[in-house]
């Protein structure tokens, strides 16, 4: 009887590979093809599955039912998973060490435990006193969650057996679980991927929801294979800058709501408390009579969001002049530079550029595209823009203008915040009903901004 033969499987990307090599000839990656038993051959041998499970179809219109999701009590996290858990759902929880991401989890299962929800969390990385001790510090030392360390899934799945079923269940983190049928140090390859499918596959068949705590790298994604973000149902990052007290949660992948979406905290002594109204506090009119500011109505999953983009120009004695960006991504600046060059008559050559989004915000949409180069014309010409004024739209390499999504909403919240004018490429209907509530411009060229803050001196 022949025995299988062996294949390799890419810890990147999941392709399959019959024989090893140094790099993975489908994702590029180098050093990431891992042994695996080649179970798919004998499998296929076996025509007689006797002791399969019978399955059952469904039809895509039942809607006996329906999806119940789990409220947390925090406005914020709620918004962002898309309403509260689904429950059997995996949630993976990603950010720089120290950010927040153990603080956040341990009061949102405080708010679920005074929900009458039953929560564990699992901690493989601090002593049941520590977590105690940061529990009397966020003043939730009276919450009934029940608290566990252990760094072994069989343990894990054991308490998960013979304990009450909890309806959340939280490991922090990933990185430190085992498996002992694998014969590696926690961390690697082989354990994280082993750990993360036996939790989400005992979590998705007892209909618990499970969040598990990710560290990430030194280039900002998760570290592990990538292949556990295609596991779980919603990849949630927390961002923010440690000498910023603002933190924003944002979702990548969501199968249950939208993705992109943010959810703002704001880091104080108690923890960390949700921000119901984020725009006021990324936009700053205090130096309104200073040129390089200006304003930007943008989007952020289905949230109005306006934020200050701030920008300095200044002449350079380095035979290449320095191009610093934060916030703001640094080819889409290149780009914008390279349009004001080109159809503006303008050299940036001889001058270091400088851009900065106020409040430790990124901003990835291009309709910040028209704010970003009216913070650039205002500091090269050294004349203030307008404090009234917001401005959305995206910049084609012909020097055009493409009109920016969802314009009422980017209108309507700028006028929540008492904003008087805007410059924007959107000339359609939705714009027209705010006529009579602010003084509404339509650029149609990056020449007219340029015209136009000329004219402002």
């Amino acid at each position: 009887m022949s025995t299988a033969k062996p294949i390799y499987i890419c810890d990147q990307c999941n392709e399959i590979n019959i024989k090893w090599s140094g790099k993975c000839e489908s994702c590029g990656s180098w050093n990431s093809l891992s042994l695996q038993e080649n179970n798919i051959a004998q499998l296929s041998k076996n025509k007689n599955f006797k002791n399969s499970n019978p399955i059952t179809l469904h039809k895509l219109n039942d809607t006996e039912k329906k999806i119940s999701r789990l409220k947390t009590k925090n406005n914020e996290f709620d918004r962002v998973i898309g309403g509260g858990f689904v429950g059997g759902s995996a949630l993976l929880v990603g950010g720089d060490p120290g950010i927040g991401k153990s603080t956040l989890l341990l009061q949102i299962s405080a708010q679920c435990s005074s929900n009458d929800l039953r929560v564990l969390y699992v901690s493989g990385e601090e002593g049941i006193d520590q977590i105690r001790l940061r529990g009397s510090r966020l003043n939730i030392q009276n919450s009934s969650m029940d608290l566990v360390t252990s760094t072994s899934i069989f343990d894990i799945i054991k308490i998960l057996s013979t304990q009450p079923k909890p309806d959340l269940v939280i490991i922090d983190s990933i990185q430190t679980m085992r498996d002992e049928n694998i014969d590696s140090s926690p961390g690697t390859v082989s354990q994280v991927r082993s750990s993360t499918q036996t939790l989400i596959n005992f979590a998705k068949a007892n209909m618990i929801t499970l969040i598990l705590v990710g560290h990430v790298t030194k280039e900002g994604t998760i570290a592990g294979p990538r292949v556990i973000e295609h596991m779980v149902d919603c990849v949630l990052y927390f961002e923010g800058e440690k000498n910023h007290p603002y933190r924003i949660l944002r979702s990548v992948k969501n199968r249950f709501g939208p993705t992109d979406e943010i959810g703002v905290f704001e880091m104080t002594s108690l923890g960390l408390q949700t921000v119901e109204n984020p725009s006021s506090l990324f936009i700053n009119k205090e130096d309104i009579d200073l040129s390089g500011t200006s304003f930007f109505a943008g989007i952020e999953g289905t949230r109005p969001l306006l934020t200050q983009i701030q920008s300095l120009v200044v002449k350079s004695s380095l035979g290449t002049p320095r191009r610093a960006v934060v916030g703001v991504d640094s080819g889409r600046l290149s780009l914008i530079i390279a349009v004001l060059e080109a159809r503006c008559n303008i050299s940036f050559s001889s001058h270091d550029i400088y851009i900065n989004v106020a409040g430790g915000l990124k901003v990835t949409e291009p309709a910040a595209d028209l704010a970003i180069a009216a913070a650039l014309l205002s500091s090269f010409y050294d004349i203030a823009l307008d404090s009234n004024k917001v401005y959305f739209g995206e910049i084609s390499l012909s020097g055009s203008l493409r009109p920016a999504n969802r314009s009422n909403i980017r209108l309507k919240e700028a006028i929540k915040l008492g904003f008087k004018k805007a410059d924007t490429s959107n000339n359609n209907d939705t714009t027209k009903e705010f006529n009579d509530k602010m003084e509404i411009y339509i650029l149609k060229s990056i020449t007219e901004l340029n015209k136009r803050i000329k004219e402002e001196k």
